[in-house]
């Protein structure tokens, strides 16, 4: 099928593709068959109606409409391949053409990515803090085993600061009681102040079971949230926790290890690896910033607009969830740089362009460098999407083949895997100049497959590379 392309701007093109009726023709028979198939005429059996007699009962123009439908995502993707160009959205479709028994003609104007030279990886050195863990990291994940494995008893004396209290919350402003400010059976371990009413820890301590106590505080959630309100704590039950001694008996309790030394050595391995795993994660973060520093290419502007939308409206969801206003936000996180909202979305609108970069520099080393995504990677992904979200692989596997995500994860897969290749071929050295040795690719067996992908939609959103475009939409323009 002949095609011409133009190039309107560095980063989109216009696709003028002609189809011949002779490529048209198999088309054109099909929606002859198919509506003689679901048509009942007099006179006729049910499918064997003539092509005559469907033009002149429905329109010749009903059968070119099926039949141009069925014959522009092949006539597409044709195109893109014959001129090699990598689409980034889907295309904007406009019938130019259409003598019948001829030819037909259409248009196609497709955001496209930019032509851009990747960097030299191994001339990138970046530099992260030194890994390092400590005594006291050992010894929380120590403390952390201990209340784990604590037993609790039940006691008539005050409570006191380690002790677990089970409480009822109520709170009043302005002598009126707030319904949405109210809990019971709340267990709260006094001196573990997270997420918690601030005064709290101390308007508990020294109270018994039955007692009670009101003090002010700033409410943490609610349609009151961020106000001063009275709250009345009311202690329904005290309990000592008593925490097992550090002895060999514990360390087979909470372990695979016969002595407290072989517990600690594992665990104090264990807090060296996290620590090195963080430092790798910051290496890893350094290296893309720096490879999207060198890299200079133009970004569509369509495409950029509908990924910065989709992060802000990603946001305001959550905060939606959580009950919170992004200024409500902004005052309570304490990582959070950002003082007005103003910075906050200039912020986020600068990361959102970033990670754009980013992931059509990662697609492009992954094109050029045959970076492919196994079943046996897409296994571990769906495996690890189902332990972040609580949920089972099947569950994710569903989720997946309902909402067509597969090209998306393969493409999350296959940037992860490109940006490991490029750590790979870039220095990193940590804060006294050691060289960072970053995990090397490994090239996976096939593994026997855990799901079955052949009819599965591998289309992708429109920030990713888009081979294909939606027929249902692109056939009603046409």
């Amino acid at each position: 099928m002949p095609s011409t392309l133009e190039q309107l701007s560095p980063t989109r093109v216009k696709l003028t593709v002609e189809i011949p009726f002779a490529d048209l023709k198999p088309h054109l028979d099909k929606a002859y068959k198919e509506i003689a198939g679901q048509v009942n005429i007099p006179g006729f059996r049910k499918g064997k109606v003539p092509a005559a007699v469907i033009d002149q009962r429905f329109g010749r123009g009903v059968v070119l409409q099926e039949a141009i439908n069925e014959a522009l995502p092949a006539a597409y993707n044709a195109a893109v391949a014959e001129h090699d160009i990598t689409p980034l959205s889907q295309p904007d479709i406009d019938m130019t053409k259409l003598e019948d028994g001829e030819v037909v003609e259409f248009t196609a104007e497709i955001d496209v990515r930019p032509e851009f030279e990747l960097p030299k990886f191994e001339d990138i050195t970046v530099e992260v803090d030194n890994a390092e863990s400590t005594d006291e990291q050992l010894e929380e994940r120590i403390q952390l085993l201990r209340k784990r494995f604590a037993t609790q008893k039940d006691v008539t004396r005050k409570a006191k600061k380690g002790d677990l209290v089970t409480i009822d919350l109520k709170a009043t402003k302005d002598g009126e009681e707030l319904s949405d400010a109210a809990a019971e059976g709340i267990t709260y371990e006094i001196g573990d102040d997270k997420n918690m009413l601030e005064g709290l820890a101390k308007a508990v301590t020294g109270l018994k079971a039955g007692e009670s106590k009101t003090f002010q505080s700033t409410l943490l959630g609610g349609a009151h949230r961020g106000q001063e309100a009275d709250i009345e704590v009311t202690v329904n039950k005290v309990q000592a926790q008593e925490l097992p001694e550090v002895d060999d008996e514990f360390a087979q309790l909470v372990s695979e290890f016969d002595t407290v030394d072989e517990m600690k050595d594992d665990l104090r391995k264990a807090v060296e690896a996290q620590a090195k795993q963080e430092q790798i994660a910051n290496a890893r973060d350094k290296v893309i910033e720096e490879v999207v520093a060198r890299t200079s290419f133009e970004l569509p502007e369509k495409v950029l607009q509908a990924d910065l939308e989709a992060r802000r409206q990603q946001v305001e969801r959550q905060l939606a969830q959580a009950g919170l206003t992004l200024k409500q936000y902004l005052e309570d996180a304490e990582d959070e740089e950002a003082e007005t909202e103003e910075e906050f979305w200039a912020e986020l609108n600068k990361r959102g362009e970033e990670a754009l970069r980013a992931q059509i520099i990662l697609d492009k080393f992954a094109e050029e460098n045959q970076v492919d995504v196994s079943q046996q990677d897409l296994t571990e992904l769906i495996f690890q999407k189902a332990q972040q979200s609580g949920s089972s692989p099947q569950q994710e596997i569903q989720h997946m083949m309902e909402h067509n995500h597969m090209g998306e994860w393969m493409g999350e897969v296959r940037r992860g895997k490109s940006l490991a290749q490029i750590c790979a071929l870039a220095v990193v050295k940590d804060a006294d100049g050691n060289v960072v040795e970053m995990p090397k690719p490994v090239v996976a067996e096939e593994e026997p497959e855990l799901l079955d992908t052949e009819d599965a939609d591998e289309e992708a959103p429109a920030a990713e590379v888009v081979t294909e475009f939606d027929e249902e939409d692109e056939a009603e323009k046409a």
